[in-house]
């Protein structure tokens, strides 16, 4: 069995991959960075390949499910996780206005070494543009639930372990190389590494932002249901602490579950239902940082911020993407690239930066998404008048 700590975890390999890439761009001459810069070029154009395939491989599969558990409690279970990451993804882009000005960032556009111009060129052109996949992944998935073709549901659920198989055993494992090439071109051109400490505050800033979204949460939460929240939040410091350990939603779940069942005022069908939904479809945290650091990585890299139009059509295509993000470390913006490069207009450097940064605080993301889910359990369990003990509904003990 493969012993998991550490030092085989996808952060220690990112964080390798800058330092041997810094490294690596300071003493390298024109000929190594030559070809560094194309390995980069080919690893970023193999990852824009992916990026439609992971729009239909999981946008589809994901609309064709919503047919298996079709109901209110899980409309009205999307409809909260859509709005909260949306919500947490407006206040990002606000705050981001008023903070990242004021961070003393300073383009490095056009500064430092120049790389030239490769003789050697390997293009790989992707299968279909990013909003032609996004249509195509819509159409496709409403046209099985019309037709009820269960042919076809069979074959996306397989395609969609397919997609989810290239990303975790392809791009997950080239990342760290993707990451050192571009942290060497970097340190090469003597762009961005300046910026180190602002990544560093970037961090801070979006997990207090995390436990901001966090309290609104749960404060609504506790209004639709008439209970005090506390008595669900002060069960979840395991799965909060879990998430960040493995900076997965569904090797947390069952923890999740677990602190989830400590409370008496969430109803118990209601709980072990949302829980679960929502472990693959709210992620608030996720797309709060996303917003943050693409405006902060555009602010480096452009020399200035994406337009306040461009950003909402992002945001709220966003939410869409997370709510079918693969189950993969860093799986929000990795299913997001498209939008990215399409709506933004992020290059491959862009791109790269987008995924380490995203990728060190990742757990911490993931750790405010899990812990928000047991307010959405509140929410839904309000909405739905099912709180034990209240109007006759039975009390729940908490000990199944």
């Amino acid at each position: 069995m493969e012993k998991k700590g550490f030092f085989n975890s996808l952060l220690f390999k990112l964080l390798l991959g800058i330092v041997v890439g810094i490294g690596l761009g300071y003493i390298a001459n024109e000929s190594v960075i030559l070809v560094v810069d194309a390995i980069k070029k080919i690893l970023g154009d193999l990852i824009g390949y992916v990026v439609p395939l992971i729009i239909l491989g999981f946008i589809t599969p994901a609309i064709v499910s919503l047919k298996d558990n079709a109901g209110k409690i899980l409309t009205v279970t999307l409809l909260i996780c859509y709005i909260s990451s949306v919500g947490a993804a407006m206040m990002s882009l606000f705050a981001g206005r008023m903070i990242i000005p004021n961070l003393n960032i300073v383009s490095h556009v056009g500064e430092g070494n120049i790389i030239p111009e490769s003789s050697f060129a390997l293009t790989i052109d992707p299968i279909m543009p990013v909003m032609t996949a996004l249509i195509t992944s819509i159409l496709i998935g409403l046209a099985v639930i019309w037709s009820k073709s269960e042919t076809w549901e069979k074959l996306l659920l397989e395609f969609n372990n397919m997609v989810l198989s290239i990303v975790d055993k392809v791009i997950i494992t080239l990342l760290p190389v993707y990451i050192a090439s571009t942290f060497a071109t970097l340190a090469y051109e003597g762009a961005v590494l300046s910026e180190i400490p602002v990544f560093l505050k970037i961090i801070v800033i979006v997990i207090i932002g995390h436990f901001i979204w966090m309290t609104l949460l749960y404060t609504i939460g506790g209004l639709l249901a008439g209970v005090n929240p506390k008595e669900v939040f002060k069960h979840y410091p395991p799965a909060y602490f879990t998430a960040v350990g493995t900076m997965s939603s569904a090797a947390t779940l069952p923890v999740a579950l677990k602190c989830a069942r400590k409370s008496k005022v969430l109803d118990p069908k209601i709980r072990d239902f949302v829980i679960p939904i929502c472990s693959n479809t709210h992620l608030c945290g996720s797309v709060l940082t996303e917003v943050f650091f693409v405006m902060t990585v555009s602010q480096i890299l452009y020399g200035k911020l994406p337009d306040v139009s461009t950003m909402i059509v992002f945001i709220l295509l966003l939410g869409i993407f997370a709510i079918a993000a693969p189950g993969v470390p860093g799986g929000t913006v990795v299913a997001s690239l498209g939008l990215i490069i399409s709506v933004l207009g992020f290059d491959n450097t862009g791109t790269a930066l987008m995924l380490s940064i995203f990728a060190l605080q990742d757990s911490f993301g993931t750790a405010c998404n899990v812990t928000g889910d047991g307010a959405i359990a509140l929410m839904v369990t309000g909405i739905f008048n099912k709180v034990p003990g209240k109007d006759g509904n039975q009390v729940y003990n908490g000990d199944d």
